[in-house]
């Protein structure tokens, strides 16, 4: 399904992994004070242990190569190199991250390093951080040490994660390290920085590789999808990504104002105009260096709104159903955001994409079997995938898809209660479990994606002109043509085998059941491919037949 040259992989950052917090001459980050600081944290929990991949790498890459796992995306921790953020090189932090690439290499698996994955050397930030102009030249001297230590090894390097993120949750709510809820004008300040400062660490990558590499950057946001693929739909929920939001109180969680700078050389114009009165000096020269020429985006997609045109064209939000399917930590389960998400961002910036982060937050238990059996997350990834592949086959150059994350970890603020992993960890002892998921994703590696689920996605083909009723009950035998499922298309006396044929375009119009192991609600548009066979239906529904396929 997938080109042998797809790039599948999984992604981590350090702070959320490591531990070894105050071991091989690591300085302090702003993520060490902040989670040390009572009532900032769930239940206190800090990062100080985490997955203890500080002594364990060896065990958790072996699991990466074990699953067939082609990348690992991972980021360095800048206080554990740099332990002042600037000026001194901690020799054992190098060696460190030597042995994690070699080891890597090693396997088969390909490094893709990411400078900044939030944990900021608290030393800069007594200096007044990323809001400080220096900032830019330590970044920047950061990134030529990393190239020195290991592009001879890494070709692949990122400069930030999420700067909407580690902007906004942190120095605009206060909720994340270090903890700050700056004035408008400083935020915008910090911004600017922010984005000098990647273009200054690509000039420093390259200006220091030992061969050459590629470089990109990986922003995040909420994405969005058409309530219906109408063409006014579709024109709405691309003018609402690419429209800078007027709300102050969060304007960060914004697509252009973090991407239109790096990839298209200027802020957008509406942007610029909503915020006028919190704008530092601007030049050409900082716009240079900002948009230094990338070779991949990366972009972290979890989920996404609806929206609709209304009446004038404008977008316009559009509440979910009752009931709609929400992750363990409450995000909704949107994979039309991958479909029509990644399909507007390649459109406007021309630059091939890897999904560098997308998962599941599930409430993930050891079970009394020993195993960890996680089928949404399954469900999950295998919907989104496809979405993605979808988008693929309409022209979007997508080069690799990273599932976040290898092991349970430390999520933020939320601690260790938010479980994404393919990998369940008992924090209490450090062993780990491979969760169901994990040989799920380990089959979709193998097989180039051609275990993936495509007719038991809510779109489905489905083949029905001779189909019939062969399992027991009142109808049992019964034959179902196109005007019979028109009128008698309800099932409700448990299990219901249906043998289907040829190909029908087919509804669900009212009630939920289920198609083999599949959900199906008001809406859905079922698909099985040809020669399927025999479909199990259960519940209590109607489905009509809309056309012959």
């Amino acid at each position: 399904m997938f080109d042998k040259n797809f790039v599948w992989g999984c992604a981590s950052s350090a702070y959320q992994i490591e531990g070894g917090w105050n071991e091989g001459g690591r300085g302090l980050s702003v993520w060490d004070t902040f989670c040390h600081t009572p009532g900032k944290i769930y239940e206190n929990q800090t990062g100080d242990i985490a997955c203890d991949f500080y002594h364990r790498y060896e065990e958790d890459i072996a699991i990466m190569h074990g699953l067939g796992i082609r990348a690992y995306r991972f980021s360095l921790s800048w206080p554990r190199i740099l332990p002042e953020g600037t000026g001194r090189v901690n020799p054992e932090g190098i060696a460190f991250y030597n042995r994690v690439i070699d080891t890597l290499l090693k396997y088969g698996i390909e490094p893709y390093i990411t400078l900044y994955h939030w944990d900021y050397p608290q030393a800069l930030q007594d200096r007044g951080g990323w809001v400080n102009p220096e900032s830019v030249n330590w970044f920047a001297e950061y990134a030529a040490v990393v190239s020195d230590a290991f592009s001879d090894r890494v070709t692949k390097f990122i400069t930030l994660n999420e700067p909407q993120c580690f902007t906004g949750i942190s120095h605009l709510h206060g909720e994340h390290a270090p903890g700050n809820k700056l004035p408008q004008k400083d935020l915008f300040q910090m911004v600017h920085n922010v984005l000098k400062a990647h273009g200054a660490a690509v000039i420093a990558l390259r200006g220091h590789a030992k061969r050459p590499i590629e470089v990109g950057y990986a922003p995040t946001c909420g994405m969005v999808y058409p309530r219906t693929e109408t063409p006014e739909n579709i024109e709405a929920c691309r003018k609402y990504l690419f429209t800078c939001p007027e709300n102050m109180d969060n304007w960060t969680w914004n697509v252009p104002w973090f991407s239109d700078p790096v990839f298209l050389g200027k802020y957008p114009e509406d942007g610029l105009k909503k915020y006028a009165e919190y704008l530092p000096e601007i030049t050409d020269e900082d716009m240079a260096l900002i948009s230094q020429p990338l070779d991949f985006m990366g972009e972290n997609i979890y989920n996404g709104i609806m929206l609709e045109a209304d009446e004038n064209g404008e977008p316009r939000y559009v509440d979910r159903d009752p009931g709609f399917p929400i992750t363990g930590n409450d995000w909704p389960v949107t994979p039309e955001c991958f479909r029509w998400g990644l399909k507007f961002l390649y459109e406007r910036y021309q630059t091939p994409i890897y999904v560098t982060e997308n998962g599941m937050c599930n409430r993930d238990v050891l079970s009394s079997d020993g195993k960890v059996h996680d089928p949404q997350r399954i469900d999950f990834l295998n919907r989104y995938i496809l979405a993605m592949k979808k988008t693929m086959d309409e022209g979007a150059d997508i080069r690799g898809y990273f599932q976040w994350t290898l092991t349970d970890n430390y999520e933020w603020s939320c601690g260790y209660r938010d479980k994404f992993g393919l990998v369940y960890v008992d924090f209490a002892t450090q062993r780990r479990y491979l969760k169901d998921s994990a040989f799920w994703y380990a089959k979709v590696i193998a097989t180039q994606g051609g275990c993936l689920m495509v007719e038991k996605m809510p779109l489905f083909l489905w083949e029905a002109e001779d189909a019939y009723i062969v399992s027991e009950g009142p109808r049992a035998g019964e034959r179902i043509s196109k005007e019979g499922w028109r009128s008698a298309g309800r099932f409700e006396d448990g299990l219901i085998t249906v043998v289907v044929k040829n190909s029908w375009l087919m509804k669900v119009e009212r009630g939920y059941g289920r198609v083999d192991n599949i959900t199906i609600r008001p809406g859905d548009i079922l698909l099985l491919p040809e020669n399927y066979g025999n479909v199990t239906l259960s519940g209590e529904t109607v489905i009509s037949v809309e056309e012959k396929i």
